[in-house]
């Protein structure tokens, strides 16, 4: 086998991310922030309720 010296590889990213802006993007952070201060002073449903009503309109 060689030693792999002059070898070129050419490395891309696989995954560029999102096509967000500026603005998009802290519309989206303000939004998941808002969520856990639901989530931690009682707002929401548990996880496997959801699912179950789900599952239940089939």
């Amino acid at each position: 086998m060689g030693s792999g010296r002059g070898t070129v590889i050419e490395r891309v990213v696989a995954d560029p991310g999102d096509e967000l802006d500026d603005e998009e993007r802290a519309e989206l952070h303000a939004a998941l922030a808002a969520g856990l201060a639901e989530l931690r002073t009682g707002g929401g449903i548990d996880a496997e309720e959801l699912l179950s009503e789900l599952r239940a309109r089939r």
